[in-house]
């Protein structure tokens, strides 16, 4: 690639396009597909022949490196939407060999995010009602987008041996993955869902090792955290995204920069490869005042870092590696509108504005198939 590039009337620096190294693993740029979830999948949570060609395109089209959408880990709790696909048996694991191997023949490492959504499940198949942490209904409401409809359910507190299922789903999910040929997993651990509900005050009202202080709330992503990476060893990256924000509270914030550095001090002790922050716009102070997220993880977390956030802009990208110190650049809308945006960018070619219609009335694949033969 050129040292640099002109985009829309800027200079852009290559930094983008330098390779880097994660986990022992070599990407070869510093572009991400950020997890999205597209609800597509079979019934029974089997990846699709579609599937692989939406992950397929973001590889050929020159990310480095694509996450799945969440994956559910076990057939107890952890489903969050219907048709959405999981790694929790053998079958749903075998569905996603061929996309994997697609994926890797694009040039791309992929990584599957395993994801439980507690409370905010609004379509599992295995259970009837809903867990999380305490007994303490979701604000918001559903997600028609996702096939929900109305309040989020009053679920019920779990118990130590509903956490300890939930631990032990996600080290299961994990080794599916390895076992299928994917390069890494990456821990859900934001946006609301089960581990980010433990962590956060006034969802989580336990009074058991699991709430009150930060660290206990943290536990339970810290007990996940090691279960998965004794379940897949050291040579398989193993990540973690968080959040403040969440998909049915987006005003959420942590109790100021002080609880960000111990959030991110204790993740830095585990044995992780990379921290993922998203937030709405990743650039901006994470409080008032002081660095974004993303510079508080590698600051504080000491570890690489994906940052996530209305970075479809390429000067706004190259802006959070050089001045927020992340290491790699994570598009949700910037990928669904071009799977081929690193091709685009390194190109000069001019990027299109998201098309919100690709999300509604469903977000999934077969909905933007329709816009796209629309247009």
């Amino acid at each position: 690639m050129a040292a640099d590039l002109i985009c829309e009337g800027r200079a852009v620096t290559g930094a983008l396009f330098e390779p880097l190294t994660i986990g022992g693993i070599e990407i070869r740029n510093r572009l991400a597909v950020a997890p999205m979830t597209r609800i597509s999948a079979t019934e029974t949570g089997r990846a699709t022949r579609r599937m692989g060609d939406y992950y397929g395109a973001f590889a050929e089209g020159g990310f480095g490196l694509v996450i799945t959408e969440g994956v559910y880990t076990d057939r107890l709790w952890s489903q969050g939407y219907l048709r959405k696909p999981g790694l929790s048996d053998d079958a749903q694991r075998d569905a996603w060999r061929p996309i994997v191997e697609r994926v890797h023949a694009g040039g791309a490492r992929f990584i599957a995010q395993l994801m439980h959504a507690g409370a905010l499940s609004q379509g599992n198949r295995f259970r009837v009602g809903t867990r999380g942490p305490s007994s303490v209904r979701p604000v918001g409401r559903q997600m028609e987008f996702y096939r929900g409809t109305g309040e989020y359910p009053l679920p019920s507190e779990m118990s130590e041996a509903e956490i300890g299922g939930a631990v032990a789903g996600f080290a299961s999910a994990a080794v599916r993955a390895r076992e299928v040929g994917f390069d890494g997993v990456e821990i859900h651990g934001a946006n609301g869902y089960l581990l980010d509900q433990f962590l956060t005050e006034g969802v989580n009202r336990r009074t058991d090792a699991y709430g009150g202080s930060t660290a206990n709330r943290l536990r339970h992503t810290l007990d996940v955290a090691e279960a998965v990476r004794s379940a897949v060893g050291r040579d398989f990256i193993v990540g973690l995204r968080s959040s403040q924000g969440k998909v049915n509270d987006f005003t959420c914030r942590w109790r100021g920069q002080e609880e960000a550095v111990k959030i991110y001090t204790l993740l830095g002790r585990q044995h992780l490869d990379y921290l993922h922050t998203t937030e709405h716009e990743a650039w901006r102070p994470a409080f008032d005042g002081g660095p974004s997220l993303a510079a508080l993880a590698r600051r504080h977390g000491g570890l690489p870092v994906l940052a996530n956030g209305s970075l479809h802009d390429p000067a706004r990208a190259v802006e959070l590696l050089s001045e927020h110190r992340a290491d790699v650049i994570t598009l949700g809308r910037g990928a669904l509108t071009h799977a081929d945006w690193p091709r685009r960018v390194a190109e000069g070619d001019k990027l299109a504005e998201f098309d919100r219609r690709i999300l509604s009335p469903l977000a999934d694949l077969e909905n933007a198939d329709r816009i796209q033969a629309g247009d």
